[in-house]
């Protein structure tokens, strides 16, 4: 018997070389090829006579086949299946290329219904690869249609994978499970949104009788993917206001006197943000709270406050805080400038990566071994270690940690803060995680739902605004010049590029030359148009060390231009640095162009940003228009949200998020709706015991997601 969980291979009709091309597209079950909705719909419920056929309008036609020919053409040598048919009021003709099987399948005589677009041929208007079904008779029939005559759905495609064969399939499994599929959405939800029930809604968005049918279909479907998505994010939420963490007082005189160190004001946002933060510290339930800024915005500065907080307490025990940096290149800039920040407050900072270990402590730097320093974290002589993820790894205890601050890591769990934790005690650490990717509010309350967030909105006083330029090719000689000027007056140059490198079959066929790549553009500036200078290449093939080497000859002027693939793109702090060059920037996302841009203008001196381009498209010119016009970077990852999606923004597409949750997430009103249910449920049942369709859809779910 054939269940919604029955695997495809199991389907009548659905041979082995189908199994393969359904599995690329992810379909493995029943289930999963009922829920392959559509992408798009086409219009073929308008019947017209076919004397009303007029060129160019793409139209829906019924008659007999009086005519069928299949033939060669003499010099391109296309197979072509042609036919006529004719109703009441007229004929017409239709073409299929290369489609020889055509010709068994249609036969004289035949009654068939054809929907495509009228086209203008030697002979006159005919009907151009259109969509045909063949039925058994006009005149005594109101056809039951699954290609033409209705609105017509058109899925995403894969090799060898048509619309047309899944509509063959799906739709008889859908007349014999429709009303089988169990409806997961709470009774109250369905009547307070006033959504289509399943049964209805599944027929809808596959076979939808109108648009308006479709569109409200999909809107059931949208907001039950986002329902579980936001479920999945508050269930943990709601897990964690369960489990207990430190209390941390703030101590008001110790921050005065930390900001008062400072040789900067803080801005408004960051003085909000750290009393968020430090209020969140209070309290005995574990801070889960999500500290985005724009590149260059103050974050760290933030985040050394909380952990002057942490460790200065006056209690019988010291208090521990864990900083996590995605990059060893990272780590060693966060641990030299929490140093600096903290030296006046005698904390004591180790660093601990896979290869070196280091020790801040009365003003200097030791470099103890690895177990040495280990040694000092399990004792509590060390206040605050930062490292990358190895500080999770086994064998590395703490004796108290209380805080953990992860920079551009957001996906931290309870299991994991209780890994670092050891399990010495019950309590769990609090969280807070900082971001430099401003998150558009639709995808922060649904991808980052458990997380608190606090927002930096302004930057430093002493910061010049970027100047941002789009560079015509006729202009390129001339920013050259301007590049040179500053790189002889000891200002640091980036020059990005899309690609590494130029692959050799490309460069054999001369395709894509125009992609500008690290390594010929290397050559090319260092021998053609900067033979006087310094540069330098860095990409993400090369050894961490390496890597490192070179960010650091960069940082102290020993290198004029540093030519980078995107690895610049987050954190490298080179406050020298007055230019980015951007080579092919229509290619990037305006969120990811704006981390370029936040690479230069972090000191007092003007900072440039020049974007190459080699495409004339107007899309690009909008988008880049953008970037040109604000610097603000929380509009403009609504703007890239709005023209390219959350799934190529964020990397979400490889969550294993649906499509229609991914539709969902830019629609800002359905976020917040499907959120408010979500709380509502969970409030009430906070286990899912009433609601066991919907435990169990979540957790089938839950194993599809995978957050990183």
């Amino acid at each position: 018997m054939i269940t919604l969980l029955t695997p495809i291979e199991e389907i009548p009709k659905i041979g082995l070389t189908y199994q393969k091309r359904l599995k690329k597209l992810g379909i493995k079950t029943v289930r999963d090829l009922l829920f392959y909705f559509p992408y798009r719909y086409e219009d073929f419920s308008n019947i017209i006579p076919i004397k009303n056929v007029k060129l160019g309008y793409t139209v829906c036609v019924q008659g007999k086949i009086i005519i069928k020919k299949h033939y060669k053409t003499f010099r391109k040598w296309m197979d072509i299946t042609e036919i006529t048919i004719e109703d009441e009021t007229g004929s017409v003709k239709a073409l299929w290329f290369n489609q020889p099987y055509l010709s068994n399948s249609l036969k004289e005589n035949d009654f068939i219904y054809l929907a495509g677009k009228a086209s203008l041929g030697k002979d006159g208007i005919y009907l151009n690869n259109p969509a045909y079904e063949k039925i058994s008779n006009i005149q005594h029939l109101t056809p039951n249609l699954t290609h033409t005559g209705r609105i017509i759905p058109v899925y995403s495609e894969t090799r060898g994978l048509t619309s047309r064969w899944l509509r063959y399939i799906i739709k008889p499994l859908l007349s014999n499970f429709y009303n089988k599929i169990p409806e997961i959405l709470p009774p109250e939800v369905i009547k307070k949104y006033k959504f289509l029930p399943i049964k209805k809604a599944i027929w809808q968005v596959h076979f939808p009788d109108s648009f308006e049918s479709a569109d409200a279909a999909k809107s059931r479907f949208s907001f039950e993917e986002l329902l579980l998505l936001q479920l999945s994010v508050l269930k943990e939420r709601f897990r964690l206001m369960q489990t207990k963490a430190f209390a941390c007082p703030m101590d008001v005189s110790l921050m005065k006197k930390f900001t008062k160190s400072l040789p900067f004001q803080l801005t408004d946002s960051q003085k909000q943000c750290s009393y968020q933060i430090l209020k969140d510290l209070e309290k005995s339930t574990p801070m889960s709270r999500l500290l985005e800024g724009d590149v260059g915005s103050g974050k760290t500065v933030v985040a050394a406050m909380a952990a002057l907080n942490v460790v200065k307490i006056v209690s019988s025990t010291s208090r521990q805080v864990a900083f996590m940096a995605p990059t060893e290149i990272l780590a060693k800039q966060h641990f030299q400038s929490i140093a600096n920040l903290l030296s006046d407050f005698n904390v004591v900072i180790g660093l601990l990566t896979s290869k070196e270990s280091k020790i801040f402590k009365d003003k200097k730097i030791y470099e103890p071994n690895k177990q040495s320093l280990l040694e000092d974290l399990k004792n509590g002589q060390l206040n605050i270690v930062i490292g990358t993820h190895s500080l999770i790894r086994k064998g590395i205890e703490f004796k108290n940690l209380v805080l953990v601050i992860l920079d551009e890591q957001h996906r931290f769990g309870v299991d994991q803060r209780a890994t670092l934790n050891r399990r010495q005690t019950q309590q769990v650490p609090h969280l807070l995680s900082m971001t430099a990717t401003p998150i558009p509010r639709t995808l922060a309350l649904t991808i980052y739902g458990d997380l608190d967030l606090s927002l930096i909105k302004e930057m430093p006083k002493n910061r010049k605004k970027v100047k941002t330029l789009i560079i015509e090719p006729k202009d390129r000689e001339k920013s050259y010049q301007f590049i040179k000027k500053e790189a002889k007056e000891g200002r640091g140059v980036f020059v990005i590029c899309p690609r590494i490198e130029v692959r050799k079959l490309e460069l054999e066929v001369g395709f894509l030359n125009d992609v500008k790549a690290v390594k010929e553009e290397y050559e090319k500036l260092s021998k053609e148009v900067f033979p006087d200078l310094r540069i330098t290449m860095l990409h993400g093939k090369m050894k961490p060390k390496e890597k490192e080497r070179i960010m650091l000859d960069f940082k102290r002027g020993e290198i004029d231009i540093l030519v980078s693939s995107s690895v610049v793109e987050v954190g490298v702090d080179v406050p020298r640095a007055t230019i980015m060059m951007i080579e092919g920037a229509e290619r990037f996302g305006l969120a990811q162009l704006h981390q370029f841009r936040g690479r230069v203008g972090r000191s007092d001196m003007q900072s440039y940003c020049f974007l190459f381009t080699t495409l004339p498209d107007q899309l690009n010119r909008k988008r880049l228009k953008a970037l040109v016009d604000s610097n603000n970077g929380f509009e403009l990852a609504q703007k890239d949200l709005e023209i390219r999606g959350p799934g190529q923004l964020y990397g979400i597409q490889q969550w294993g998020i649906p499509d229609m949750a991914m539709q969902g997430l830019s629609n800002i009103f359905l976020v917040e709706k499907t959120r408010a249910a979500a709380k509502e449920i969970l409030e009430k049942d906070p286990e899912l015991k009433n609601h066991p369709l919907l435990k169990d859809r979540l957790e089938h779910f839950n194993k599809k997601i995978h957050f990183e």
